[in-house]
């Protein structure tokens, strides 16, 4: 099968899922063409059939704005009809979806054909597409697909709420690679982040205001009361100065590792103990699977998809937003206790393989194509 991927080439999730997708199915045997305005992010292996073409952004003088909806649009014509695309698969419904519904039209009045799945994967319908101006198209690119799937339960039904939409949406969750994200014993980064031995936290996200990165810091303080413990931040992003300013504030510095943005996220996630997620919004939360998978414990919050991934009591913990003190109990509760963290870390790790394996998602997703492609 000949796939065409559009992705934002970035360190968000649906960028991840999306260039992951596609060298996984490029394993299976999958001719795969990526088409965005950048290389993806995790593309950083040379393979025979997996494909980029870059979308080409001109700078005209009458524009004041650079038209990349139109520009990609262009670009899927050009590679599905040279390149004999069977399915096109867009991740995020804002411009990608209607992009490939232009791109799908044109080629029909060429006399060819072309089929699409969109992936919501979160902000595109949460924030960004309740935005009221992008609503009315963001619902029209949708039931205009040939195939639509989310990444969670909830992200499905905010969908068909928010939108009104009669259409059918597949839930397809996030996935991670079990034999890459994997527990190591002995850690050589985690003498560098605790020299003394002490335990250790850790967050990675782009940093923005939904993400409440200061909670995290804040957590940090009530456990450090009781715990010797150390955090680590990986990512950068909007909040990450204000982030700073509150450790110098709370005097914290010599117990914060600023990491900014990392691929090495495996070292990481090994060199660390417990993961903190104090999300506001949050469709699936991919990097607490790739923690859950390194057999972290995750503490997050209560709202979207989190609760379909981290099971209450059993691989982590459920709080409500803000709950500072309750998150700060949770994990001295776990950093104190070994035969609990023990078990709790065996759990996140046999759900991690059990339910989100690489393997077991993308046949989900083969079969999507081919219900997509014979409707």
């Amino acid at each position: 099968m000949k796939i065409g991927i559009t992705c934002y080439p970035t360190y968000g999730g649906s960028g991840v899922i999306a260039t992951e997708l596609g060298k996984a199915l490029a394993d299976r045997g999958h001719e795969i063409h990526f088409i965005s305005y950048g290389i993806p992010m995790r593309l950083t292996q040379l393979k025979e059939n997996i494909f980029y073409h870059e979308v080409e952004i001109s700078n005209y003088p009458l524009f004041e704005f650079p038209l990349y909806d139109l520009a990609l649009t262009s670009k899927m014509v050009e590679v599905c009809k040279y390149e004999k695309i069977d399915i096109l698969h867009v991740h995020y419904a804002i411009p990608h979806s209607v992009s490939a519904m232009l791109a799908k039209q044109i080629i029909i009045e060429n006399g060819e054909t072309l089929k699409f799945t969109t992936t919501l994967h979160g902000t595109d319908i949460t924030l960004v597409g309740l935005e009221p101006s992008f609503l009315p198209l963001v619902k029209f690119s949708i039931e205009r697909s040939d195939g639509v799937t989310a990444v969670s339960n909830f992200l499905k039904e905010k969908t068909l709420t928010n939108y009104k939409i009669k259409k059918e949406i597949e839930v397809i969750p996030n996935f991670v690679d079990t034999e890459v994200y994997k527990p190591k014993e002995d850690c050589v980064f985690k003498q560098h982040f605790a020299p003394k031995g002490e335990k250790v936290l850790v967050h990675i996200s782009n940093f923005r205001p939904v993400k409440r990165v200061p909670d995290v810091i804040k957590i940090l303080a009530e456990v450090k009361k009781k715990v010797p413990t150390k955090l680590i931040l990986a990512g950068d992003g909007p909040d990450r100065s204000e982030c700073e300013r509150l450790v110098r504030e709370m005097d914290l510095k010599q117990d914060v590792h600023f990491l900014g943005k990392q691929e090495a996220v495996v070292d990481i996630l090994n060199a660390s103990d417990l993961f903190i997620m104090p999300s506001q919004s949050e469709s699936f939360g991919l990097s607490a699977l790739e923690a859950m998978a390194c057999g972290l414990p995750t503490i997050s919050t209560s709202i979207g998809g989190l609760p379909e991934l981290v099971v209450h009591a059993e691989t982590g913990f459920i709080a409500e937003i803000g709950d500072i003190d309750r998150m700060a109990k949770y994990a001295i509760d776990l950093l104190s206790n070994e035969n609990k963290y023990k078990l709790f870390s065996e759990n996140a790790r046999m759900r991690a393989v059990k339910c989100f394996d690489k393997e077991k998602i993308v046949k989900q997703y083969e079969n999507h194509y081919i219900r997509v492609l014979s409707s």
